[in-house]
């Protein structure tokens, strides 16, 4: 394949981290090749798959896919950052094994980028797709916020990490932290919030699975556990010692009520949504207790 010249627009470099994601990587890798953009490398980092992740990889004949395996299994976070050292783009967007862009994603974000040159992250908006019935929502209902976003993401963390683009200079200044395995992306966009702005575009430009191995779901007591260290460790409470944490206590809480859905510890889950401060995001899972759980996921993804 002839290298793609630079009028067509900046090389994108888009991280795919595998491990064992057979189930649905086809598509995802699909819908890369799919973009109406096409000046962009897939930089596809193995983490000791052992499946046959590396095999339906291979499958595609495009020298725009470049894949390395790991000498060693390593924590998401620092899979990320090893798979990023790869890249040779200008820009670096995301995109997980189980999930998928619709086709205009890269051509409309790296428009926005060549228009607002002052912006240095862009994303947008995301569809939710339930895997085990095949439907799907917005992600958010009401418009994403644009410019110096810090208090909006501590209020309301809106940003799959797919949904993203960014220029590949940012991370010589600042990394994922690798000790993370669920709250990388929350840790590293609040953070990179601080040193610029931010551009959305409202419509959504991917989809994100809903399915049983989530790792959100499948380690809820870990994610619990990453996000009472962010909230206390001392580095966090300087940085962001002129804002309000009191939407990341909320969510802390509201992941603590999930996890007593799964125990179906219904004492708890009252504790829980009571504890100050109330909040109708927390009020809502009262319905579990009064439903079954057959009627609520035909309104609720839980």
């Amino acid at each position: 394949m002839k290298k793609i010249p630079d009028r067509l627009g900046p090389l994108v470099s888009v991280i795919m981290n595998c491990y064992n994601g057979e189930k649905y990587l086809r598509e995802a890798i699909q819908s890369v090749i799919n973009q109406t953009y096409k000046n962009w490398e897939i930089i596809f980092w193995d983490n000791q798959s052992k499946d046959k992740s590396s095999k339906i990889l291979k499958s595609f004949k495009d020298k725009r896919i470049k894949y390395f395996r790991s000498k060693n299994f390593s924590k998401l976070y620092k899979a990320r950052n090893l798979a990023i050292s790869k890249a040779k783009g200008k820009f670096i967007s995301f995109l997980d094994v189980d999930d998928y862009w619709i086709n205009t994603k890269l051509e409309k974000q790296i428009n926005l980028l060549k228009k607002e040159k002052n912006l240095i992250l862009v994303y947008s908006n995301v569809f939710i797709l339930n895997n085990s019935n095949k439907s799907y929502k917005l992600f958010a209902k009401d418009t994403l916020p644009s410019g110096k976003i810090t208090q909006n993401l501590l209020n309301n963390y809106r940003m799959p990490i797919i949904s993203t683009i960014l220029k590949k200079s940012i991370f010589e200044k600042i990394k994922f932290k690798s000790n993370y395995e669920i709250i990388g992306d929350f840790d590293f966009f609040t953070k990179l919030s601080l040193k610029g702005l931010f551009g959305p575009i409202q419509e959504p430009l991917a989809y994100y699975r809903i399915h049983e191995k989530n790792i959100s779901r499948t380690k809820i007591d870990l994610f619990i556990k990453e996000f009472n260290l962010w909230i206390y460790e001392k580095k966090n409470l300087r940085l962001f010692k002129n804002y309000n944490l009191k939407g990341v206590f909320l969510q802390l809480q509201i992941l603590k009520i999930k996890k007593y859905l799964i125990k179906n510890s219904k004492i708890k889950i009252l504790q829980e949504i009571f504890r100050r401060p109330i909040n109708f995001k927390k009020l809502k899972f009262l319905l579990t207790l009064i439903f079954p759980k057959t009627i609520l996921k035909k309104f609720f993804y839980f």
